[in-house]
């Protein structure tokens, strides 16, 4: 989602008018984002469930990625000798029966 810019069509309001205008807001924000400004500057913005969703899920599958990738290579040498274990050996339970 890009800050619009001052002549695009994205909805930009002043936070005075998203105060006393909140339910149009809303109305407004199901349909795209509504950027709220204060002295001039945009602070605040609303958006959808819906799209608010989307965004978190979208922050969390990265992060959880980025984790992912981190983890393996600073774990590396350890998973490729649990690997080479596995191979070699097996499961360590493989020989257990249950009475």
């Amino acid at each position: 989602m890009a800050i619009p810019s001052e002549g695009s069509t994205t909805m930009r309001v002043s936070a005075t008018q998203a105060k006393n205008r909140f339910g149009a807001m809303c109305t407004h924000a199901k349909t795209e984002p509504v950027f709220v400004e204060k002295v001039g500057r945009i602070d605040t913005v609303i958006l959808s469930a819906d799209q608010f969703d989307r965004l978190n899920a979208s922050s969390q599958s990265k992060s959880r990625k980025q984790q992912k990738k981190a983890f393996d290579q600073t774990h590396k040498a350890w998973i490729n000798e649990q690997n080479a274990r596995f191979e070699k050996y097996g499961l360590w339970c493989d020989d257990l029966r249950v009475w």
